[in-house]
């Protein structure tokens, strides 16, 4: 289901294509607010629907949401479609964050295979990021050939596979009764459970933080520019990191008693690459995103080990609205200090804390 939820030939090209249906730069920065504010506003709903409904269904509607989406922009080109496509894949976002993680870990927890968890999610990972990368390199052959509309439809076919392949996952929970909790009795619980604990609330808090500061990622090209190479070999340098995403993610699960010197030499291989401004520091950029990426899966392991079945994908729903504030904090910081350095001292400044959230983990993990 990762494979084809990722395997989406639009997505590194869609900014292409509201350019050359006569959007401005201003306009597209307006439907990617729309996008994140419709997933910021239904993260945590989303989360508690799938506490009271049928987490598969959920996962089943999420890819199809998006292909509808893509849809629209694919046969009705245009400033409003494209709007209500990013709607839709705004909807799709929340309703699938927090399902499927609250999803796999208690179909793992019901086989007493919970420790399973980081492997199966970051072999997941991995492999939406090797589909993403294959993707990639169809998307210019494949426009080439028939254009955007290509493109499209190749996009909505693999989203339906994933729809269709989300039909097959097991889901022992039964949905809820008459005489079970309510939504909001759920979304209540969830509040409370976080509240009630520092601890789960410590968790929750990495979460948020280690995921949301990766999204500086968006920013690795012109990292990749500033190292002095031409634009044809940014490509590459990019493929690289990515394969360093999913070495990270193959290697989830392992080691996790190291959580906090590995996250710690994480930040300091990014510190290390993006100070040596040349393109070999691609090399320990591209290994410290594994490590951000095992980092990621590391800390989600900790907090779902410290959920109840009760609420557990609302207390997910709500690190993932953490995600969201922490990704907007980091492209406001990037924004505003890009006006007054180049991209390598901002990198550097964004791998601290990372190498202070592993400095006081400590060892072991909680």
């Amino acid at each position: 289901m990762a494979f084809f939820e990722e395997f989406v030939l639009l997505y590194p090209v869609y900014a292409l294509l509201f350019a050359d249906h006569g959007l401005s730069a201003g306009q597209i920065s307006t439907l990617f607010v729309i996008w994140s504010l419709t997933s910021f506003l239904l993260e945590i709903p989303s989360g508690a629907w799938a506490d009271t409904f049928s987490r598969r269904r959920l996962l089943v509607l999420s890819p199809l949401l998006t292909a509808t989406g893509f849809g629209l922009w694919t046969f009705l080109p245009g400033y409003w479609s494209f709007t209500a496509g990013f709607v839709l894949w705004g909807i799709a976002t929340a309703i699938g964050s927090g399902t499927s993680e609250a999803l796999v870990y208690e179909e793992l927890a019901r086989l007493d295979a919970a420790d399973a968890y980081p492997r199966v999610t970051g072999r997941a990972e991995a492999v939406g990021t090797t589909a993403m990368m294959i993707a990639g390199g169809i998307a210019a052959p494949a426009m080439a050939w028939g254009g955007y509309q290509a493109v499209g439809v190749a996009s909505m076919a693999t989203l339906v596979a994933a729809a269709l392949v989300a039909r097959t996952l097991p889901e022992t929970r039964e949905e809820p009764g008459e005489d079970d909790d309510g939504y909001l009795d759920v979304l209540k619980a969830g509040f409370r459970e976080v509240g009630g604990s520092k601890t789960l609330l410590r968790r929750l808090l990495l979460v948020s933080a280690v995921t949301g500061l990766s999204a500086f990622d968006e920013y690795l090209p012109l990292l990749a520019q500033g190292t002095g190479v031409g634009d044809e070999w940014v490509p590459p340098l990019m493929v690289l990191v990515s394969a360093g995403f999913a070495v990270g993610g193959f290697l989830a699960g392992r080691g996790l008693r190291w959580t906090g010197p590995i996250t710690c030499a994480g930040g300091l291989l990014l510190i290390a690459g993006a100070a040596v401004r040349s393109p070999w520091g691609f090399v320990f950029v591209a290994a410290a995103f594994g490590v951000i990426q095992w980092a990621i899966t590391a800390a989600d392991t900790r907090l779902q080990h410290g959920l109840s079945d009760r609420s557990r994908a609302t207390v997910t729903s709500m690190s993932g609205l953490g995600t969201e504030v922490m990704a907007v904090l980091t492209f406001a910081f990037y924004g505003f200090g890009s006006e007054f350095a180049p991209s390598w001292p901002l990198f550097v400044a964004l791998a601290v804390p990372y190498t202070l959230i592993g400095a006081f983990q400590g060892r072991r993990a909680e």
